[in-house]
């Protein structure tokens, strides 16, 4: 199967999320930092796609001016530039404009209709690929996969951006906001009304670039990435535990609808607590969001206690409601002979995810105990 590129989409907005004003100048909303950063991203990609009405407007050249960036590129194999790509669904491009004129290779995805339009406008020019009766994204990073591009960076604007999102095909976005407010109704926005994914974006990154705010979000994370990042602040927690030499150190999260609502560590509050109690014990216990909850604990939830009083993790778990538990590694027979909390769960209709490759760094902050 044909390996789709990797999507970035790249965008710098005002603060109040315009993409330009309503003037007939293209508005600068980057800095000289950021305009370089900028292109070495170009430099990194194997393609760079924007839409019609974007040309249109800004007619850009949309190239990697850095010499020295070219020269890696070559280097490594590469052609000196990107693939330039744009996209036009009724090919009314004019072939006067900068893009066509500058750089490597160019390719433009359009419709049926559009092709018959481009085909001799663009003669020598640039590769016309008709998608069908209506531009398909799906279609055309297939289309790209099978060209051999790996990366692909998208510069806009407002409807390719939308389009994009809209069909959750975007792998990252890097958006640089700019401490300016445009204001005006007719001014173009980084996004326009759609269906989008209902999901929060995970976000990745925040950079300073002098009075820019570079911010690095990935819309689709996947699942797997979500337990493993979640996992990674509960071993975090792990390691603020005091240490004991007859008590596991455990750190734990329990998250709703992306957002972690509450945390725990072993000893958190006292020296008996357990991670997963002490997370639980900051929430009500008919807090609605344990129901569609996740709990993230570094060790197996616990199904008994030494302290008799105290009811054992996996049984607090089952009572708040929670349908899903991801662990880094089963608990040993250090302190108990037989820990079933994992069976227990399942047989209540639990999903029990363990996250084997965290193992050792679950692990790392309980070496002084007898593990095996």
């Amino acid at each position: 199967m044909t390996r789709r590129p990797y999507v970035l989409l790249s965008v710098a907005v005002s603060v109040d999320g315009y993409i330009d004003d309503a003037s007939p100048e293209r508005l600068k909303l980057s800095n000289a930092a950021d305009f370089d950063r900028v292109d070495q991203v170009r430099a990194e990609s194997d393609a760079i796609l924007i839409g019609a009405q974007t040309l249109r407007r800004d007619n850009p050249r949309l190239l990697v001016d850095s010499a020295d960036r070219r020269a890696v590129r070559v280097a490594a194999g590469k052609p000196e530039y990107p693939l330039k790509i744009a996209v036009s669904a009724r090919g009314d491009l004019d072939p006067e404009l900068r893009f066509w004129h500058h750089g490597g290779d160019k390719l433009v995805y359009t419709t049926h209709a559009g092709a018959a339009k481009l085909g001799d406008r663009l003669a020598g020019l640039a590769e016309v690929v008709p998608l069908g009766a209506d531009i398909d994204l799906a279609a055309l990073l297939d289309d790209l996969g099978r060209r051999g591009i790996a990366r692909l960076m998208v510069e806009g604007g407002t409807r390719i951006h939308t389009q994009f999102l809209a069909a959750d095909l975007a792998d990252e976005l890097q958006m640089a906001v700019a401490p300016i407010v445009v204001g005006h109704a007719a001014a173009p926005r980084f996004l326009g009304p759609a269906s989008y994914p209902v999901r929060r974006m995970h976000l990745a990154d925040i950079t300073r670039i002098g009075d820019i705010a570079l911010l690095r979000y990935l819309p689709r994370e996947s699942e797997e990435q979500t337990d493993i990042r979640f996992m990674r602040r509960a071993i975090e927690l792990a390691r603020l535990c005091p240490p004991s030499p007859t008590a596991f150190s455990v750190g734990a999260v329990i998250v709703a609808d992306g957002v972690e609502i509450s945390t725990g560590y072993s000893r958190e509050t006292d020296e008996k607590v357990h991670a997963e109690e002490s997370a639980l014990d900051k929430l009500d216990a008919d807090d609605p969001r344990l129901a569609r909850a996740t709990i993230y604990s570094t060790l197996e939830p616990c199904s008994q206690r030494a302290t008799a009083t105290r009811l054992p993790c996996t049984d607090r778990i089952l009572r708040a409601g929670i349908a899903r538990v991801v662990i880094a590694w089963r608990e040993p027979t250090t302190f108990v002979t037989n820990c079933v909390g994992v069976e227990q769960l399942r047989q209540h209709g639990v999903e029990v995810i363990e996250l084997a490759g965290l193992a050792e760094e679950a692990m790392s902050m309980n070496r002084h105990l007898d593990l095996s």
